[in-house]
């Protein structure tokens, strides 16, 4: 007999001696009863439960082996998943980002169309609308701007346009204003006075709480180089202009003889060295008396030494005074125009005979103003366009 066979029977006498007959007694109420379990028996039940048991197995192995086969696709979803999550984030920043550029665009319009308004008169509805030429080519414009991530989908293009049409036309204001404010300061220091001492005296009386500005998503926004050097550029054209508007330039009478100059003179009554404050013009008693430049008449009525006195405020600190008057035209409150009659010429107070003591005072010192009236022709050129310019506004203003 093989060695093979002898092994097989030895393990076969193995197994069965695992399973045997086996009789249980079993006593109840005084019965014996005889409970038998063959070894047969017990050998379908094991075989059951290790067929049971292999199935288990099987199964158990058959679900790791599936684990292991879709971990990858698991993964791959996974990484789907974070990449939209991540898309939908990059999607609503756009969105924010679109809506904070959209509010800024609005502010600085806003800021644009107050400027042209304020400072030249230019309706904001009327600044809005522009030709559908102009508005084709700034379609074809190409992207100049920072505001918008080249990445971002296509639609901010269109934000993108109009910001940078926005900065060009604030660059273009600003050397316009630039210009205009070079030509009065220049037309101003002709005319003997301190452009950058008038300029400094108007900035000393602003002020008020600060208040940052904001744009409406709330977070504080910078408006652009030259969006930022306009408010100061502007505020200087606009005092220096004013000022140029203010000055008394036009003939206070209509009369060619000037009898006194300003400046120290022997007084006609002591004979003593005196102080003359202004300009004499001499004339016949009634001879029409004109406002030298616009402004509102501050004061009518008699002052010591002056007689009769006309007082205009023109604005900038420039105010003109007009003594020794027969009679008054004009009250006070009243808005003149330069040339309009305020009162007539007389020999009241302090006076040797008919004529019009005529001052200008800067900020309360007076000054000689032959300076202005005898002012050049490019001066006077500078000071029409001024006018102008601030006329259209004042009378815009008043309606």
């Amino acid at each position: 007999m093989s060695s093979k066979s002898t092994g097989l029977r030895h393990w076969r006498q193995r197994f069965n001696a695992l399973f045997q007959d086996h009789e249980i007694f079993i006593r109840t109420h005084g019965h014996v009863r005889f409970l038998r379990i063959s070894a047969v028996w017990q050998k379908r039940v094991a075989l059951i439960a290790g067929v049971v048991l292999l199935a288990w197995a099987g199964a158990t192995l058959a679900v790791l082996i599936n684990q292991l086969l879709t971990a990858d696709e698991r993964a791959a979803v996974a990484q789907q998943q974070a990449a939209a999550a991540a898309s939908e984030k990059r999607i609503a920043q756009y969105r924010d980002r679109v809506a904070e550029t959209a509010a800024d665009l609005e502010e600085r319009q806003a800021l644009l169309e107050g400027v042209a308004e304020t400072h030249f008169g230019i309706d904001a509805e009327a600044m809005a609308a522009q030709p559908a030429a102009a508005a084709d080519a700034a379609k074809a414009e190409p992207l100049q701007t920072s505001a918008i991530d080249p990445n971002l989908p296509p639609e901010a293009q269109a934000l993108a346009r109009l910001e940078a049409r926005q900065e060009r036309f604030a660059s273009r204001l600003l050397a316009a204003v630039n210009i205009r404010a070079a030509n009065a300061e220049d037309a101003v220091a002709q005319l003997g006075l301190n452009p950058a001492a008038i300029v400094r005296s108007a900035a000393a009386g602003r002020g008020g709480p600060l208040i940052p500005y904001k744009g409406r998503m709330g977070k504080a926004k910078a408006l652009g180089a030259s969006f930022a050097a306009l408010e100061g550029a502007l505020f200087r054209m606009e005092v220096l202009e004013r000022t140029l508007v203010a000055v008394p330039s036009g003939n206070p009478a209509d009369v060619l003889m000037m009898s006194s100059g300003f400046g120290y003179r022997s007084d006609p009554f002591t004979g003593g060295a005196a102080m003359h404050s202004g300009l004499d013009f001499r004339g016949p008693i009634g001879t029409p008396i004109l406002a030298a430049a616009p402004g509102r008449v501050s004061f009518v009525g008699a002052k010591s030494g002056y007689g009769n006195v006309v007082e205009v405020d023109h604005g900038q600190g420039i105010m003109t005074r007009y003594a020794h008057l027969s009679g008054f035209t004009s009250k006070v409150g009243a808005q003149v125009a330069a040339g309009q009659q305020i009162a007539k010429m007389g020999s009241t107070g302090r006076s040797t005979g008919s004529h019009l003591h005529f001052e200008v005072r800067l900020n309360g010192v007076a000054v000689n103003p032959r300076r202005f009236l005898e002012a050049k022709a490019d001066v006077l050129e500078v000071k029409n366009d001024a006018r102008q310019r601030v006329g259209a506004i004042t009378a815009r203003g008043a309606r």
